[in-house]
């Protein structure tokens, strides 16, 4: 069970992908209060591990004092960040107040590419910095890379640069068209180039001591089993099932990418929004339609419930649009 928070729209870069369109802090985020109200609640609905994201959450003030208490409640906490921001000193406070992860994004082992794709000069060695900080601190991390056409050549050696710096991961993200992102919708992967790319991040698994994975990726179990892989994750898509999101004004939806609003924390407990929202109940049925519906990967996969609801117009419980499977039987 895993929950994200995106604690602030505030961000120091403007990512084109972007699916929170971050970058000024939003008058109606959650305070200091409510964020603990809402860790309890977390808590009360079972989850484990909590990521405190954003925007760029170590732009939001009270930050330390919201992972202390979530680290005192039991949950795990951990980050996802740009990284520019973790100097040596912030790495050691958030190693002291129980932090247990950094999920740094990195893009391109070229810095321009990198950061323009992130709109910031000097993010590539900024976020860097910010590897070896943790390192220092003993402060785990892993490296985040969206993949696009553009950098997808570009994942072996990204993957080879995080077992050089000490990372103990690296997840790589797999384009979802929502926020910015519609905006470059065009340069994200298709169907071959989509099965492709998995395969090449399975086969390098094998090569490397870190755990590769790829993520808004749930072929990648079906391919792992295709491969006799034996990988420890047993299902693709969490949404709605293991997984859900919630945004800074306190807006619960069934993932970052599956932008449907099911409640306010605000209004109604997360726990209860977690135990009696109808989508959420729909998703749990695993009623998919088309190729999901009748695959014999339907309860490992899933498919990507929020790419089936941007391209089959808003149905979250269609077909997953980019995969060749598409329900085969016979494997």
């Amino acid at each position: 069970m895993i929950i994200s928070w995106n604690t602030t729209n505030q961000c120091n870069m403007f990512c084109k992908h972007c699916y929170r369109e971050a970058g000024a802090k939003d008058n109606e985020e959650l305070n200091t209060e409510e964020g603990k109200m809402l860790i309890d609640e977390i808590v009360k609905a079972g989850f484990k591990i909590m990521i405190f994201s954003g925007g760029e959450p170590l732009m939001r003030k009270d930050i330390f004092e919201l992972v202390e208490y979530a680290a005192k409640k039991g949950l795990r906490p951990v980050f996802g960040t740009n990284g520019t921001l973790i100097t040596q000193e912030v790495a050691k406070k958030l190693k002291d107040i129980g932090t247990m992860g950094m999920g740094i994004s990195l893009d391109s082992l070229d810095p321009k590419r990198h950061d323009t794709f992130r709109g910031y000069e000097d993010g590539f060695k900024q976020a860097v910095e910010g590897m070896e900080n943790c390192v220092k601190a003993g402060l785990p991390f892993q490296i985040h890379t969206t993949v696009m056409d553009w950098n997808s050549s570009e994942l072996e050696a990204i993957t080879d640069f995080a077992v050089e710096k000490g990372a103990v991961a690296h997840h790589i993200f797999f384009l979802v068209p929502t926020g910015r992102a519609v905006d470059i919708e065009e340069e994200t992967l298709r169907a071959q180039e989509y099965e492709d790319i998995i395969t090449r991040i399975l086969k390098k698994q094998k090569e490397v001591p870190i755990e590769l994975k790829p993520t808004c990726a749930p072929q990648f179990i079906r391919i792992a089993k295709q491969l006799d892989m034996d990988i420890r994750f047993k299902k693709g898509c969490l949404a709605g099932l293991s997984y859900c999101i919630i945004n800074p004004k306190g807006e619960v939806q069934p993932c970052a990418y599956l932008n449907i609003p099911l409640g306010n924390v605000r209004d109604k407990p997360f726990s209860q929004i977690w135990k009696e929202d109808p989508v959420l109940k729909e998703l749990r049925t695993l009623d998919y339609k088309g190729g999901c519906g009748v695959c014999d990967f339907k309860t490992s996969c899933g498919g990507c419930r929020a790419r089936a609801y941007f391209y089959h117009e808003k149905d979250y419980m269609a077909e997953e649009p980019w995969c060749l499977y598409q329900g085969r039987k016979g494997y």
